[in-house]
């Protein structure tokens, strides 16, 4: 592979027009898809899980019970103080509320709160229900907006006040119509405006630092128009769109960022711009193109959960990864192209300084293997920072991983008490339309009744099906936690009756959970005694259908996710101990960030550094989706450090040095791809959705620990400690395993054989 990106390299720097115009078309084209295929950008946020039983209650009501298939919406309605909801004036305005509702845009129908008994006990709020017969991805961008402005306008009109001239009565629109889409928000300008700080710091040079920059929105243009494209045809949520955006601007920045690092290492060496960007390309590109592959494998494989709106998130996800590599391989190389030696660190920069301190360490190394006397100090005091942490660290190894694993235990602690659910009005933005109408409707009839239940009974099989009917409504009326049941809807012409069934607790409670398994675990009973089958179905168990799948999935998925890990590892680094310890590293840190997201985000610590105002249960697939993200990103930071610390090895034999070696060459770089992966998800912790906030946060500390406590202190610690059996594999396996050459090792000596020296120091990171 290192050959033949070599290769690539070195014709996209001679071909630079041709290539960047054909970049060029390629966002016009999807651009051009998007426009013509695209479906105006409609994204379908609905939660659906085929096979389930909820699922396939839905779809028969869309046959039977037309009007109740869709998506819902609350009209929450609140009389004044002193008021009632039935006084004359008031119940005048709510009818009037009810008849406008009735012809805002695709409303199938709209049930009274006098007609349903939704009137709260002191007569102080009333709910009507209105009916849709689409999902929330089919209605229209302003159906709400219209809705609440009708209801708005009709009672202003029937009951004004003499004072002010507004309504007497308030109403507010509410219910499981507004989905989970994010807000609209500045994430991804404020991502790009810090990656851009940290890439001039790292650099020192604003020209240099702009690169990556140009390269990283190229792709995750083409990435996203891409998606916009089958928006039409496909079904694709805009966490989806989200998900896609922030991690290929992560890695597309920190794709270039091992690359031109490489570039302009070798450019300060003096080498040919052409042939440098050729081997920049074919070194640190095998390693992108390997890392990349590892994040896309991982994220494409989210789809053998069989959860479509997971599916749809991880091929997102998997396509804006591909397209940064694809950039980095082929945009990239072209770009330096244009601009050939301005990017070579000029004389006494500070990028040059720091070459010269790290090419005195490397003489200090070599000397104090030849038994140079005083030669540790000097090492010690020309190391730079990178180094002197990794001897830190290594100075006492055991201490060094007790300290680690003590601390990211204490912090994983939390994760065992986690609740996972999809994210309702609870964990909406205070102040907005559907948390007010979730919070008044908690006040005054209880929170279950913002997540009802519908049994679906068949009673074809029944004698008397009016009977059977009335028999099941009245057994579930007995169960615990039942707060009310409402009176069954019946099609005689399908022998279906639709059940509604009120909670006592509010959805995404564990009691809530117990009740829907209690309903489907009486099924047999119910059967046996009014020849009646029931399926218990709406959002809250669609909820908890979707929690129990991934549930069932985590522990299979984790094992391929760390299987896949140990074989990888054991391919590239040719060694036993190396997988094996990035395997416990990737478990320590995914035990931590998940016990961090629910302190933050379930127990409420912190919360309001992250703009929380409520808790609540973790995002049911957050913690499936943190392995497959996290593992490819794990796996670019362990490859582009310890790939070093190998190619030291195998020079020097020193197992503790090439420890040091492997910081003194690419800890600088792989801190700044982490401080800027980490900006880049830390930067949609502004969004108002909840599913992205934890998205956003799950990864930024994620990566946070996997890089500084994992990659840097866990890492090293142990490779001291094993010392020469890190690098240890048994004769007949190192026969039958290929290998790779990531890191393109026999590609530089093939370039430069005469100058071995000279070829690896022309891959170290200089900045």
């Amino acid at each position: 592979m290192p050959t033949y990106l070599h290769r690539l390299g070195r014709f996209a720097f001679r071909h630079r027009r041709s290539v960047l115009a054909l970049w060029l078309a390629a966002v016009a084209a999807v651009v051009a898809c998007t426009v013509a295929f695209g479906g105006s950008g409609k994204f379908d946020n609905t939660f659906t899980i085929p096979g389930s039983e909820s699922q396939q209650a839905l779809d028969r009501m869309k046959t039977d019970f037309p009007a109740s298939s869709g998506t819902s919406a609350q009209l929450v309605f609140t009389a004044p103080n002193g008021q009632k909801v039935t006084d004359p004036t008031d119940a005048a305005a709510i009818d009037a509320a009810v008849t406008a509702a009735q012809s805002a845009p695709q409303v199938a129908k709209v049930i009274s709160p006098f007609a349903a008994h939704t009137v709260s006990p002191d007569g102080s709020t009333a709910v009507a229900q209105v009916q849709y017969e689409v999902p929330q991805s089919g209605l229209q961008s302003d159906a709400l907006t219209s809705l609440q402005s009708s209801v708005d306008a009709a009672v202003a009109h029937a009951s004004p006040n003499p004072a002010t001239g507004a309504s007497s009565v308030d109403v507010v629109v509410g219910g499981s119509a507004f989905g989970n889409a994010p807000s609209k928000s500045n994430s991804d300008v404020i991502g790009v405006g810090v990656a851009l700080l940290i890439l001039t710091l790292t650099f020192g040079s604003l020209l240099t630092a702009g690169v990556p920059m140009v390269t990283a929105i190229f792709g995750v243009a083409t990435a996203i128009f891409g998606l916009l494209s089958l928006t039409g045809v496909a079904s694709i949520s805009s966490t989806a769109q989200s998900l896609a955006l922030m991690i290929g601007l992560a890695v597309g920045i920190d794709y270039a960022l091992f690359i031109v690092s490489r570039h302009r290492a070798q450019l300060a060496h003096g080498m040919d711009p052409e042939e440098s960007a050729a081997l920049a390309v074919g070194t640190a590109g095998s390693a992108v193109v390997f890392a990349g592959l590892t994040v896309v494998i991982a994220m494409a494989g989210l789809t053998v959960i069989g959860i479509p709106f997971l599916t749809a998130m991880g091929l997102a996800a998997a396509g804006a990864v591909l397209t940064a590599v694809l950039v980095a391989t082929t945009l990239l190389p072209a770009i330096l192209g244009f601009a050939g030696r301005r990017l070579t660190p000029k004389p006494g920069s500070r990028a040059v300084r720091r070459d010269q301190a790290i090419a005195a360490a490397e003489r200090d190394t070599a000397s104090a293997n030849l038994g140079t006397p005083g030669t540790p100090a000097k090492s010690a005091k020309s190391a730079n920072a990178a180094e002197r942490w990794f001897r830190l660290v290594t100075r006492k190894p055991l201490l060094t991983l007790l300290v680690v694993v003590a601390a990211l235990g204490a912090l994983a602690w939390p994760a065992h008490s986690m609740r996972l659910a999809l994210p309702d009005n609870s964990t909406a933005p205070a102040g907005s339309s559907q948390r007010v109408a979730y919070d008044e409707i908690s006040s005054a009839f209880g929170p279950g009744f913002n997540g009802p239940l519908l049994v679906l009974a068949d009673t074809g099989a029944s004698s008397d099906p009016t009977a059977a009917t009335q028999q099941i409504a009245t057994t579930l009326r007995t169960l615990p936690d039942v707060a009310a049941v409402g009176k069954p809807v019946t099609n005689p012409a399908t022998h279906t009756s639709l059940i509604q069934v009120i909670p006592k607790s509010a959805p995404s409670d564990e009691a809530t959970k117990t009740l829907v398994n209690t309903i489907r675990a009486d099924k047999g009973t119910i059967q046996q005694q009014t020849g009646a089958s029931i399926q218990v179905t709406g959002s809250t168990a669609v909820s908890i259908d979707v929690a129990a799948k991934l549930n069932a999935a985590l522990v299979p998925f984790t094992a391929v996710v760390v299987g896949l890990s140990l074989l990888l590892l054991l391919l590239v680094f040719r060694s036993l101990v190396v997988p094996l310890k990035a395997a416990a590293g990737f478990l320590l840190s995914i035990g931590a960030t998940l016990g961090a997201v629910v302190g933050v985000f379930q127990l409420g610590h912190l919360g309001g550094l992250f703009g929380l105002d409520t808790t609540g249960p973790v995002s049911s697939f957050l913690p499936i989706l943190l392995l497959a993200v996290l593992f490819g990103l794990a796996m670019d930071y362990e490859v582009f450090l310890v790939s070093r610390m190998r190619e030291a090895y195998v020079r020097s034999r020193d197992p503790l040095g090439s420890v040091h070696s492997g910081a003194r060459h690419s800890g600088r770089v792989v801190t700044a791809a982490a401080l800027i992966m980490i900006s880049v998800f830390a930067s949609f912790l502004g969004t108002d959705s909840m599913i992205l906030k934890q998205i956003a946060f799950a990864l930024a500390v994620g990566v946070l620990i996997d890089a500084f406590v994992i990659r840097m202190t866990f890492v090293p610690a142990v490779l001291a400690l094993t010392g020469r059996a890190a690098w240890w594999l048994p004769k007949w396996l190192a026969r039958t395993l290929p290998d790779l050459d990531i890191e393109g090792e026999r590609l530089q000596q093939h370039t430069h054989p005469s100058e071995p020296e000279d070829a690896t120091r022309a891959a170290e990171p200089v900045a």
